[in-house]
């Protein structure tokens, strides 16, 4: 497959949170209620996104603190990274500040060498457990739009929003790498960002994540991201 056809992603979130649900959820369309404790293993998966076939190579990283030293440098290069936290756990939600700040700072370092800075999607997960909910979705979204991040909430359990999630990580990181490019033409207009939240059995209530507020004009330092819409 060719090179700009396969695409890196990192899952990261505290543990016990469902990234690996997740991840198995997208792989082998399989869910298990055991909690085993990953220091990390790596999976590989095509999928078909707008007619293009994409070579999706995943990483499920460790969440435990005592785990997270363990992070390997790669981790960083990917093209993609998926935030993983749990609406019944609010500290899962702080545990993302770590990840985050490492992210921003490789993002930093790939737009200060031109390189393409990586993509970052939060998921709130676990979102069938309702009655059990702490962490309310405008929550989850509005922290994911302080960080210039996508949104969505999923439930690896009830298979909401698994393939969904990872198509819009795929989206962004071509628009992205068009924008990277100067290939503006070609890069598809900036689409809203939607994060579908549940809240009956019969329908999905939808979260508009999208936002008028801009990083920077087009000659600043986040003039890339005002054009990419990563919110």
């Amino acid at each position: 497959m060719d090179h700009n056809n396969r695409i890196t992603i990192t899952v990261c979130g505290d543990g016990g949170c469902g990234k690996s649900s997740i991840t198995l959820r997208l792989v082998r369309s399989q869910w298990t209620h055991e909690y085993d404790p990953t220091i990390e293993d790596s999976y590989s998966v095509t999928r078909t996104i707008d007619g293009t076939p994409y070579f999706l190579m995943l990483t499920d990283t460790a969440g435990q603190e005592e785990y997270r030293g363990l992070w390997a440098a790669s981790n960083l290069k990917s093209d993609a990274f998926l935030l993983v936290y749990d609406i019944t756990n609010p500290s899962s939600l702080d545990a993302l500040e770590y990840f985050m700040e490492m992210i921003e700072m490789e993002s930093d370092n790939r737009i200060d060498s031109g390189e393409v800075p990586p993509v970052t999607i939060v998921a709130g997960n676990k979102c069938d457990l309702q009655a059990a909910r702490q962490i309310k979705s405008p929550q989850g979204l509005e922290w994911a739009r302080k960080r210039q991040c996508g949104f969505m909430e999923t439930s690896a359990r009830d298979m909401v929003n698994i393939e969904e999630t990872f198509a819009l990580l795929v989206r962004r990181v071509v628009e992205a790498r068009r924008l990277a490019s100067g290939d503006t033409a070609a890069a598809a207009p900036p689409s809203r960002t939607v994060g579908f939240a549940p809240n009956n059995e019969k329908g999905n209530s939808i979260l508009d994540a999208s936002t008028d507020e801009k990083r920077g004009g087009e000659g600043s330092e986040h003039g890339f991201w005002s054009k990419l819409k990563c919110w």
